[in-house]
């Protein structure tokens, strides 16, 4: 079969790449990976007789054409995409083309710098009574946004946010936020987030900008916001003893029983 293999490679930390992934990447003929995001050291552990490419370098009709050629010439090849591919991997115009030209794809997903970040905060985005929701957006740039995605209407939701491919324009980023969120909320920015050189910045919309410049962060890092970084929140119903579920009776709250008496 005519394959591609298109290999999230997670957020940095090589043993972050899932099992299968590895898998895939050891056992390449050809590897592309995209060498400005993907911690080399993720495909280190590949064959002595494996060519790599860096896309970096590379425009999507090259990345097809080494593919292509690789594919029907009988080769095993990887494309390694940073953390999950399916956010802002620019896969689908790679997946679409390939198939015109007769080679199928399977994708094996990765760990996203933004599941990455909040372990690193040892933050939960969906916190009861804090937020529900999760937005993964990014600011408008040389890639346009559909104009009810703009900052300022996302922001309106107040939930929880995680920013890609916008550090460099941290002020701007602030100055939409603002327009929904007060100063006050809690952000945090991680550069390289589970890399050897990771940076780590928190504070509010008040300061943030200000940290981020002060660090030198001008790519390659996440942008949190939220009131899911502060300590206020609900405890879950899901291991409360009043509560009832399927795998477990709930066990009558003293308080409701005396209010009922």
């Amino acid at each position: 079969m005519n394959k591609l293999y298109i290999v999230g490679a997670g957020p940095g930390d090589p043993e972050l790449l899932t099992i299968k992934g590895k898998k895939h990447i050891d056992t390449a003929d050809i590897i592309i990976y995209a060498g400005s995001l993907v911690n080399p050291i993720v495909i280190e552990s590949r064959k002595k007789t494996s060519k790599v490419y860096n896309s970096a370098h590379m425009t999507l009709e090259e990345v097809l054409d080494i593919i292509e050629d690789g594919v029907f010439k009988g080769f095993k090849v990887v494309r390694v995409h940073t953390g999950e591919p399916s956010i802002y991997g620019a896969i689908r115009e790679q997946i679409d083309n390939l198939k015109l030209r007769g080679i199928e794809t399977e994708i094996i997903p990765g760990i996203s710098c933004f599941q990455a970040a909040a372990a690193r905060l040892k933050k939960e985005f969906t916190l009861p009574d804090v937020s529900q929701s999760l937005i993964i957006t990014r600011l408008e740039g040389r890639t346009p946004v559909p104009e009810k995605e703009k900052f300022v209407n996302l922001a309106k939701h107040q939930t929880s946010m995680a920013i890609f491919l916008s550090v460099h324009r941290i002020e701007d980023v602030v100055e939409e936020l603002l327009k929904a969120y007060p100063e006050e909320t809690k952000s945090a920015v991680i550069q390289r987030v589970t890399w050897e050189n990771e940076i780590v910045v928190e504070g509010t919309l008040k300061d943030i900008a200000k940290k981020v410049k002060e660090a030198q962060i001008n790519k390659t890092a996440l942008i949190l916001v939220g009131n899911f970084l502060g300590d206020k929140y609900s405890y879950s119903k899901l291991y409360d003893k009043t509560f009832t579920h399927e795998f477990r009776k709930g066990q009558e709250d003293e308080t409701s029983l005396h209010m009922r008496e």
